[in-house]
């Protein structure tokens, strides 16, 4: 990567399209990066600045790994695959939290044996738990993790909640919330140092614009 040509890692989806919108709010020129089709990286017009997008994990190993200098991604990534970077801002939209849910009118926390937990974040629910003393048996599950307890595969399930309508509408409730999440702003640590001038600019920029 060129010295003098900030690269920003977006998260594919919803946030993406946020992070463009607040981007056109700075005055940068979006037009490349909102009609991207099938290209990865989108160049912003008139600036010495390159968007990738791409998948949650990868955003933070983008810019741990420094080739790219900024990243927007959900705090959910961050709390779940850790890593090494500065978080520095929290951006405010993608808003959602981390809940543990269960079949409706289901008692969790009663009797004696090991309860099991069907989640996509198994980080962030062993941790959960084990702040709370308990052991439990987690089983990752890659799509719909709502079906675990209805398959009876699962005494519960720790996911991500923005509405609740979708564990309504399948029978399911929220019994503890775990963590509040939001799109957050990290940066590369070398970045920091060696292009402190232009990255404190957006930085700025950015906070002006939220």
């Amino acid at each position: 990567m060129q010295n003098n040509v900030i690269r920003i890692a977006l998260t594919k989806g919803r946030l993406e399209k946020k992070a463009t919108e607040l981007f056109g709010k700075m005055g940068f020129d979006t037009s490349l990066l909102s009609d991207r089709g099938r290209q990865l990286i989108a160049r912003i017009p008139g600036r010495n600045t390159e968007v990738v997008v791409a998948k949650p994990p990868d955003v933070l190993t983008f810019v741990e790994h420094g080739v790219c200098d900024i990243g927007i991604v959900g705090k959910d990534t961050i709390i779940e695959c850790g890593g090494e970077y500065f978080e520095v801002l929290d951006l405010g939209f993608g808003k959602c939290r981390f809940s543990l849910a269960v079949k409706k009118g289901e008692e969790f926390y009663g009797g004696y044996g090991v309860k099991t937990v069907a989640t996509k974040y198994p980080n962030v629910t062993r941790n959960f738990f084990g702040s709370k003393g308990m052991d439990v048996d987690i089983v990752k599950i890659e799509g719909s993790v709502e079906l675990a307890p209805l398959l009876d595969l699962a005494d519960g399930i720790v996911d991500l909640v923005e509405t609740g309508s979708t564990l309504r509408e399948n029978g399911l409730e929220e019994i503890e919330e775990i963590a509040q999440i939001s799109a957050r702003l990290i940066v590369n640590t070398v970045s920091m140092k060696l292009k402190k001038q232009n990255l404190d600019e957006i930085i700025s920029r950015i906070e002006e614009n939220l």
